[in-house]
């Protein structure tokens, strides 16, 4: 068995010339062009699909070549995955792979002998080895072609980065390089994900976010790697469909990913390198800023300003205002795609995707020396009850300081609930799933309440700064303002409530006995958001 890590990318079809422009790619010792045709089999079922399991054929000249590949770790374009390659002499023949697991599941008789082609990619593939530093040796290549499914077709445009030996961080060097001259992004769907797609005649969805990966085992720093990379993974399984779609869920649930990164950062920073935060956050606030920007113009037309022109129809200064700010959510949203677009997006990525893998090291060197982090807690449920207990301290705390004639005070719970709720939402694998729900359930409720008494108390500044010095439109505003009055009394109403309810709450318990992890036994390394 060989592991395969690779780094793929996608790259914008009218991009591929600049790229092969790249200086860079002299710097090869060799490359290659090769056509290739990939078969990818299934059952009619899709059973192995379902099990993680690609199974392909790969024509090379005259001969064919039968691929396995299992699934592996895989979040924001990087892979690391078992795979055995075998030449293919008519029939499949699984008796090379040396998981006995795998093998004996592939050669079941209702698996085996229902196999057939599922979908087919067909593309060029020029491919450039490197020397770099570390002893390290990668595989670039470039794939121009198409996917075939189910009659219809899709194109291919994506470079990937293999390591064939050697420091899989020099991966993120050479496509830093790269990036800097044209618009690289980090690609997690596979060909074969995106045949399936394919295939199934999926339609594309907004990516909400999913509950990391996460066990007792885990020290808490690789438990902050698993949650950051998931993170960047709901961020890239967005971007793409967000460039073409008019749907701004897309880029709200790619904001929501920064976010809730950021609070990753936030909740781990007594544990992470002393530099990690202060290189990493700059990269988050900077993409942050133009996807907020559209999401608050957003917000502002579709919830502050439509349901008020929906009751008042007849009202042109409401119709002359919206006009107004459908022309600043469309200059927001193009500021936004615009640097979707820029190569500076996929080198932000990158980079924060480079620092996030580079936390393997310190994992490894922390355990080799009997600190597996810096806070002393050797065990994650040890380290997650400790931050927890501490975040909803702090939430209670700004409850009972709460005024309704003080909307900073309101923000500032509004802000609190937010940490704590994510903070349970990344623990929550670790956690009791029906108390965990539950008070998710009451946070994500009352997180909401404050969300929707925030946004009316913005859009007070956001709607006069549209309407400018235009009198009509500041009529307008008020209308707006008036019309909103009663449901925000009706929100403020609805907080004492919620907080008394807050108060009653408890933290879950952690699933089953949790044994304390000392640095011996160290092994190494979907929820709807709202704002």
């Amino acid at each position: 068995m060989a592991e395969e890590i690779e780094l793929k990318l996608a790259l914008p079809e009218s991009a591929q010339r600049a790229f092969l422009r790249q200086p860079l790619l002299r710097q090869a010792v060799r490359k290659e062009t090769h056509r290739l045709t990939n078969l990818y089999y299934d059952t009619p079922g899709l059973d192995l699909r379902q099990h993680g399991i690609a199974l392909r054929l790969r024509a090379q000249g005259k001969f064919w070549l039968q691929t396995v590949k299992c699934a592996g770790d895989r979040a924001g374009g990087l892979s690391a995955r078992p795979e055995w390659e075998t030449p293919y002499g008519g029939h499949f023949d699984f008796s090379p792979i040396d998981d006995p697991e795998v093998r004996a599941w592939l050669e079941r008789p209702k698996i085996a002998t229902r196999l057939s082609p599922v979908f087919e990619t067909n593309f060029q593939r020029m491919a450039w080895t490197f020397e770099l530093p570390r002893a390290t040796r990668v595989e670039l290549a470039l794939d121009r072609g198409w996917i075939s499914a189910a009659g219809q077709r899709e194109p291919v445009s994506e470079v990937e980065l293999e390591l064939i030996e050697g420091d899989a961080g020099e991966l993120f060097a050479l496509a830093l390089a790269l990036a800097a001259r044209v618009p690289l992004v980090p690609a997690p769907l596979s060909k074969a994900d995106r045949g399936y797609a394919l295939f199934l005649q999926t339609p594309p969805a907004p990516v909400r976010a999913a509950s990391p990966d996460l066990s007792a085992e885990m020290m808490p720093l690789a438990a902050f790697r698993a949650i950051a990379l998931a993170c960047l993974d709901q961020l890239q399984r967005n971007h793409r469909t967000a460039l073409t779609s008019e749907d701004p869920e897309y880029i709200h649930q790619m904001r929501v990913a920064l976010r809730r990164l950021r609070a990753a950062l936030r909740l781990f920073r007594p544990l992470l390198p002393a530099d990690f935060e202060e290189r990493s956050l700059p990269l988050v606030r900077e993409l942050m800023a133009p996807l907020g920007k559209a999401r608050d113009v957003d917000v502002l037309l579709a919830e502050i300003a439509n349901p008020v022109l929906a009751a008042l129809p007849d009202e042109p200064r409401l119709a002359a205002l919206i006009g107004v700010i459908t022309e600043r959510r469309h200059e927001a949203r193009q500021q936004a795609l615009h640097l979707l677009t820029t190569p500076r997006y996929g080198v932000i990525v990158l980079q924060l995707l480079a620092l996030t893998h580079g936390l393997s090291a310190v994992e490894a060197k922390r355990a080799a020396v009997g600190t597996p982090d810096a806070t002393g807690q050797a065990s994650l449920p040890d380290f997650a009850r400790k931050r927890l207990r501490r975040l909803r301290k702090k939430a209670l705390a700004l409850a009972r300081e709460v005024d309704a004639a003080r909307p900073e005070t309101l923000h500032a719970l509004r802000i609190a609930i937010k940490r704590l709720r994510y903070a349970l939402e990344f623990f929550s694998p670790l956690a009791e799933r029906k108390p965990t729900r539950r008070l998710l359930g009451h946070l994500a409720e009352l997180q909401e309440v404050l969300g929707q008494i925030n946004d009316l108390a913005n859009a007070g500044a956001l709607l006069m700064e549209s309407a400018g010095n235009d009198q009509p439109l500041r009529e307008a505003v008020s209308l707006i303002a008036g019309w909103h009055g009663p449901r925000y009394q009706r929100l403020l109403s609805a907080v004492p409530r919620a907080i008394t309810r807050l108060g009653t709450m408890r933290l879950p318990h952690w699933r089953g006995r949790h044994p304390r992890v000392t640095s011996a036994s160290y092994a190494g390394p979907q929820t709807n958001e709202t704002e």
